[in-house]
């Protein structure tokens, strides 16, 4: 039986299917709305105790238990819209974490000042950068992150510290238990600077990003040597990272843009300066290294292929023969091991899949024994879920597209209501395999939906995402349109009953869906998004010389009234619901009503929910509900079992 340690509140009653699905049990919206028990669990170095973090309904809280009963001992619960950022242990009693505002449910974190504590008996709660001995260098800074929790010293950690007056970085190590800082022997090199340690927490690399949001990479042999340039993206045009070391640590392992294809794995030798490759993947970036709680020598690299895959970098690494013998034990799942014991024996592992929202298991590597510790979400069945298959297909430009596909439980697949969900962003983002609990509400209610990772995308390669600058209502949009056109070739979907919804960018997305193939969607769906171009680039230059540069980026010359749907409000012949926050500060509500009023105007047929205190995206549990509510009605009436389009 699943372990629910942390029970949530369930649930009240669903709504039929709709569409050809073969009929399955139709499972309560309020399931599918409710929030995993915890976002993640670590390891005390001990193995006694564990730290997990819980979503709430407007925050995200810290909790310690102890291992062998899962009792609590200790709470962190911060204000409204606060959020655990960060979190780890740092010696055997001790846990420092972050946290970030978020105004609305998807709206990216901002982080508030300073590092936090909380001792595994609940003791000790506060901010430990409270810098309180005079005229010191450090008195107008404050901690902006933790950069390493130093495994060889448990009492300090490496943070990085900010200056807003200066507009300076600097490095310091801070006595965790006093918040005491010692002076790392460096001088930021450049502006917006991140920094990077070694397996010893020295600090080696940094990268300086430029007002054009070009970086530079430097290098050092030691902290008491100075920062010599390795690479400068204007003039390579690829940005460089570091992501992991050798056991020794001789070989850093970076990841390299490179010129056509996805990001690939070079070994730099610290030594000879020479770098060599060491893997490209054929269609997707590497997206982290794994490495040893012993020595930080890292074994595997993880790469998010539809069902993520490793490419090992030392397959006979004891950690890394575990992590074959876990997958190999849990076929049709992704594993993923999230932390351990400072003697290396214990470890906590992470297994998901497209039905299931995660399990943790302990394994002993003495015993060799595998354990089941809790389950992210034990109010789905996964038996009940429907699966989520990667798919491939090609665009007008034959530039090749991949997407994830979901069809209704016990369906045949053929001849199905469809919606397309456009995931946000749109750069850098990317739909990830695994269980999306609203694609799941929509395929429980018999729709299929496709997601696409149409260019611009990340995951794929620099070409890729920078193939979407400026396409706005252009090629990403045209990509979306050529997803659609496969799926009806496949004979997946039926041609009159496809909807086109999504969130923030893709709202704007399903928007001009509408707008240029107004004889392919049946309806579309905006939730919180962008409608007007010249307004949301105005506004985002306005920010600072960086979102003037980003603007331009990401916009070029798009951002006009003909990729407006707001402004071509004329073209769109299919209903439209219309979803915003008052509150909202990354899409603003007056977006939404621009684009509610000119289709009034016009008498189309259109909805507007405004949810009141809420920003981008609902975190009320009263709201989200609604909305699910608002959203399958919608599509029953359109391209559902009530819709007339048979």
């Amino acid at each position: 039986m699943r372990s629910t340690f942390f029970s949530l509140c369930l649930m009240l009653g669903g709504i039929g299917i709709s569409g050809n699905a073969v009929a399955v049990e139709t499972i309560p919206v309020e399931k599918f709305l409710a929030l995993n028990q915890f976002e993640d669990i670590k390891l005390s170095p001990t193995g006694e105790f564990l730290a997990a973090t819980l979503p709430a309904e407007n925050r995200t809280v810290l909790v310690i238990l102890r291992r062998d009963n899962l009792s609590v001992t200790g709470k962190v619960v911060l204000e409204e819209k606060a959020h655990v950022k960060w979190f780890d242990w740092v010696n055997d009693k001790r846990v420092l974490f972050t946290a970030a505002k978020k105004q609305g449910r998807l709206s990216s974190p901002r982080g508030t000042r300073g590092v936090f504590s909380v001792n595994a008996d609940g003791s000790g709660q506060g901010r430990v950068d409270n810098f309180s001995a005079p005229s010191t260098h450090f008195d107008s800074y404050y901690v902006l992150a933790v950069l390493d929790t130093l495994r060889y010293d448990d009492n300090r950690a490496l943070v990085l510290l900010f200056n807003d007056t200066w507009n300076e970085y600097q490095v310091a190590r801070m006595n965790v238990n006093t918040g005491k800082l010692t002076e790392v022997p460096t001088r930021a090199p450049g502006k917006n600077v991140d920094f990077y340690s070694d397996n010893k927490g020295d600090v080696r690399f940094a990268t300086s990003l430029n007002e054009f949001l070009d970086t530079t990479m430097y290098y050092r042999e030691s902290e008491s040597k100075d920062w010599t340039v390795i690479n400068n993206q204007q003039q390579t045009s690829l940005n460089v990272e570091p992501i992991a070391y050798s056991a020794d640590g001789v070989i850093a392992y970076l990841k390299i843009e490179e010129e056509t294809g996805p990001d690939a794995v070079y070994e730099f030798n610290t030594v000879t300066k020479e770098r060599k490759l060491l893997f490209k993947d054929d269609t997707v970036d590497p997206e982290f290294a794994l490495s040893s709680p012993l020595d930080g020598g890292v074994y595997a690299i993880r790469y998010l292929d539809g069902i993520p895959k490793y490419r090992y970098v030392n397959p006979e690494n004891p950690y890394a023969k575990v992590l074959r013998g876990m997958q190999a034990s849990f076929p049709g799942a992704a594993v993923v091991p999230t932390s351990f014991t400072k003697d290396g024996n214990l470890g906590l592992y992470y297994v998901y899949s497209d039905t299931n929202s995660g399990d943790y298991y302990l394994y002993d590597l003495k015993t060799k024994d595998a354990t089941y510790l809790a389950s992210g979400s034990p109010d789905l069945d996964p038996d009940l879920m429907s699966n989520t298959k990667p798919v491939k297909f090609t665009a007008r430009d034959n530039m090749p597209l991949n997407g994830l596909l979901t069809l209704p439980k016990g369906s045949d697949g053929k001849n199905l209501p469809l919606v397309i969900n456009v995931h946000g962003g749109p750069f850098g983002e990317a739909d990830e395999w695994g269980l999306d609990r609203e694609v799941q509400l929509l395929a429980n209610r018999g729709y299929a939906v496709l997601q696409v990772n149409f260019r611009g995308s990340g995951n794929h390669g620099r070409n890729f995402e920078v193939s979407g600058y400026g396409q706005w209502g252009g090629a990403m949009q045209d990509d979306l349109t050529d997803a659609t056109k496969w799926a009806i070739a496949q004979g997946l979907a039926n041609p009159k009953r496809i909807c086109i919804y999504g969130a923030s960018y893709g709202a704007y997305a399903a928007l001009m869906g509408a707008v240029k193939e107004p004889n392919l969607y049946a309806c579309a769906v905006g939730n919180v998004g962008v409608y007007d171009l010249a307004k949301t680039y105005t506004d985002g230059a306005a920010d600072s010389n960086y979102g003037k540069a980003r603007m331009d980026r990401w916009f070029g010359s798009s951002a006009t009234a003909a990729n407006s749907p707001n402004k071509m409000a004329d073209k769109i012949q299919i209903p439209v619901l219309l979803a915003a926050g008052d509150e909202d500060d990354v899409a603003p509500v007056a977006h939404s009503r621009m684009m509610n009023d000119a289709l009034k105007r016009l008498n189309k047929p259109v909805e507007l929910v405004i949810y009141e205190k809420e920003g981008h995206g609902n975190y009320l549990m009263k709201n989200r509900l609604d909305f699910a509510n608002r959203l399958l009605a919608f599509l029953d009436r359109n391209i559902g079992s009530g819709s007339q389009a048979k």
